[in-house]
């Protein structure tokens, strides 16, 4: 078997990416593993990440992979990484296509991936006007009509934040999962109206909602749609490797230094389910590089 690598990240974001440039500069050896497009590949713009406001995410992450081809201790991979496990003091691994190796560190960025409600013409606005998080895309709905999407109490809360964009906001519950008494009464304080229907599918052209059509025939006129059907980890690495989790399935880390319950595996970006924005991801992947530098320079006598 080849030499060890310092650390082997999986997942090629903008977590991944940061820590990777990061472990670069400080000349540790690294397999960076990206393996397929990021959670808001969809999405035509980043929002709230300094510096690069409206850039597309897709044009983000190839500028990353340039800055990082300088980097000749950083070993770029387009595959999975599929198994992992601890031995001794080394994790073994084995990638989709079929790579095996060994490295001393493992740093988890594989991130979420969102559930999209199960009806007709979700996914040709996706990303456009209809989306998952307000604090990403609710600016550019600004007093729009809009509608919230979910069952139970979660859709019903996520209808009363948006009336922070908008004050004309409905809730659309898919005729599943009605809410609470008490939320009712928020819903009518804030004059959110409920539509209990089952959705038919969503009308629209060129990425752009114009109406949401419900089973009973109403045909509901709506701009942009929010929805909030859940999200799951896009990789099981973690359960492989033991890492403790929180009620959410997020991964729990060492809030200094981002490592888990299982020494050695370090987590950044939407795996941990904290903040879940760009901007966090990036940060989250240096500090958790610099904690992984730390490391492996505390092993080799320099600390």
């Amino acid at each position: 078997m080849s030499e060890p690598y310092d650390v082997i990240i999986a997942g090629g974001g903008a977590a991944g990416l940061s820590a990777a440039i990061l472990l670069g500069r400080c000349r540790h050896r690294v397999l960076l593993c990206c393996d397929g497009p990021t959670r808001n590949s969809a999405s035509r713009a980043i929002h709230g990440l300094l510096g690069h406001e409206g850039r597309s995410p897709a044009d983000l992450i190839a500028t990353g992979r340039n800055e990082l081809a300088k980097y000749k201790s950083v070993e770029a991979r387009m595959a999975a990484v599929v198994s992992i496990s601890k031995q001794e003091e080394l994790f073994s691994f084995k990638l989709s296509d079929g790579t095996e190796g060994s490295a001393r560190k493992v740093l988890l960025a594989t991130g979420l991936a969102d559930e999209l409600p199960k009806f007709p013409g979700v996914e040709a606005l996706y990303g456009v006007s209809v989306h998952h998080c307000l604090y990403c895309d609710g600016f550019e709905h600004s007093n729009e009509p809009l509608a919230a999407f979910g069952h139970g109490d979660k859709g019903a809360g996520l209808a009363v934040m948006m009336r922070n964009w908008s004050e004309d906001v409905v809730l659309c519950t898919g005729g599943d999962g009605a809410p609470s008494p008490e939320m009712r009464t928020r819903l009518e304080h804030f004059n959110i109206k409920v539509f209990d229907a089952p959705i038919k599918g969503l009308a629209g052209r060129n990425g752009q909602l114009e109406a949401i059509e419900f089973t009973t025939g109403e045909r509901l006129a709506r701009s942009a749609l929010f929805f909030s059907t859940g999200c799951h980890q896009r990789s099981d690495l973690s359960k492989q490797l033991g890492c403790q989790r929180d009620e959410k399935g997020g991964v729990i880390t060492d809030e200094l230094t981002e490592e888990t319950s299982t020494p050695g595996v370090y987590v950044a970006g939407d795996v941990s389910r904290d903040v879940l924005l760009v901007a966090v991801a990036s940060a989250e992947g240096i500090k958790a590089g610099v904690a992984i530098s730390r490391a492996l320079m505390k092993a080799g006598g320099l600390l």
